[in-house]
């Protein structure tokens, strides 16, 4: 069973539930899909920083508690709600390599925006948008520092988090790209096709950015959703 953690944010739900729909759509292997809901993480003394405000998003921290909700065996996978999966999950798992600790696409990737669609502040820092999609290995030994206590600390930031500070860099695995999908950053062909679609610089549920590249999937999901 393929375990995958999705970002979960109050004010995108339905956002959450056609990354969901794409993820079972395409998967040829049972998966089970867990959403990040920091309210629940709160209740089950799991989560307790205050609210940062720098954060964009719910899930900002709560997605490097995953190896604490894994208790620390197994590979689990991480992905932003603002993902469309195109291919099957199970051959991003086919490339697993236990040597690593943590495996994702390295971008070398400068948003172009300073504000993000919903208005939220877009802040630029290395190893932007590696920690949007991770492939995690839960047992490693240098993943054993990652609990909910250091994950809480006041005095442990979303840098030293989100830049995987915790690791050598050696421990951090390289995939394709392709899976992490940077919609208006990567292009057809020259860069690729996507496997995983990322809706990182904007999203077509917002009005100002409807007719962005590969809307029509997001747009075929969620009419899916709406027949049901």
């Amino acid at each position: 069973m393929i375990k995958i953690y999705v970002g979960w944010d109050s004010r995108e739900d339905f956002v959450y539930r056609v990354c969901e729909k794409s993820l079972n759509k395409t998967s040829s292997v049972p998966i089970e899909i867990i959403p990040l809901k920091q309210n629940d993480l709160r209740n089950d003394c799991l989560y307790w920083r205050d609210e940062d405000k720098l954060s964009s998003t719910e899930f900002t921290f709560t997605r490097f508690l995953i190896p604490e909700l894994q208790e620390f065996e197994g590979w689990a996978l991480f992905i932003d709600c603002d993902f469309i999966a195109l291919e099957d999950v199970n051959k991003l798992f086919d490339q697993i390599d236990d040597k690593y600790a943590l495996m994702c696409v390295k971008h070398n990737y400068s948003p172009k925006n300073l504000t993000k669609m919903d208005g939220k502040n877009q802040y630029k820092y290395p190893r932007k948008n590696w920690s949007s999609m991770m492939m995690i290995n839960c047992g490693h030994p240098s993943n054993k520092k990652l609990t909910k206590e250091l994950v809480n600390d006041p005095q442990v930031d979303g840098q030293y988090l989100h830049r995987f500070s915790w690791l050598k860099d050696e421990e951090i695995g390289e995939v394709s790209h392709e899976w992490n999908w940077l919609v208006d950053w990567y292009k057809e062909p020259v860069d690729g096709h996507p496997k995983f679609l990322h809706f990182t610089e904007g999203s077509p549920w917002f009005e100002e950015y409807k007719d962005c590249e590969y809307n029509e999937e997001y747009h075929k999901i969620k009419r899916e959703i709406n027949n049901e």
